[in-house]
């Protein structure tokens, strides 16, 4: 878990973030979770797909929640809005602020559903196609 702020308040937060352009889904989760956490991570499985719309107006966000296997951590500086990196058991997650609804949700999705297997997650990037000459 990692605590950053959110609007003047500190919040718990799984690592998270965007996937860059032309970087494949699994990519961008061993890419986010070095930044955010400082570990080296191993994605195992697909725990789920979520949307969360914070207020009526506000743009939604989308989810998919990796499962991962920590290697080893990288003592790499953190990313400029994360505050700290922690282990924490299910009762200190619980008893703390949530950036999102989702931390919970997700959380308690890993103990009680499957977990869908990497090969469900397929990436195809377009590729550049040749223009012919006149």
């Amino acid at each position: 878990m990692v605590k950053e702020w959110q609007d003047g308040n500190l919040v718990l937060n799984q690592p998270a973030g965007h996937i860059e352009n032309n970087e494949s889904v699994l990519d961008a989760v061993v890419r986010e979770a070095k930044e955010e956490s400082g570990w080296l991570v191993k994605p195992i499985g697909l725990l789920g797909m979520y949307a969360f719309t914070p207020f009526e107006g506000a743009d939604t966000y989308h989810r998919l929640c990796v499962l991962c296997e920590a290697m080893n951590e990288t003592h790499e500086p953190l990313d400029d809005d994360i505050v700290s990196s922690h282990w924490l058991s299910y009762e200190d997650i619980m008893a703390l602020p949530h950036r999102s609804p989702l931390i919970k949700t997700c959380i308690e999705d890993s103990f009680n559903n499957p977990i869908i297997p990497l090969s469900f997650v397929s990436d195809q990037f377009l590729r550049p196609v040749p223009r012919s000459r006149k």
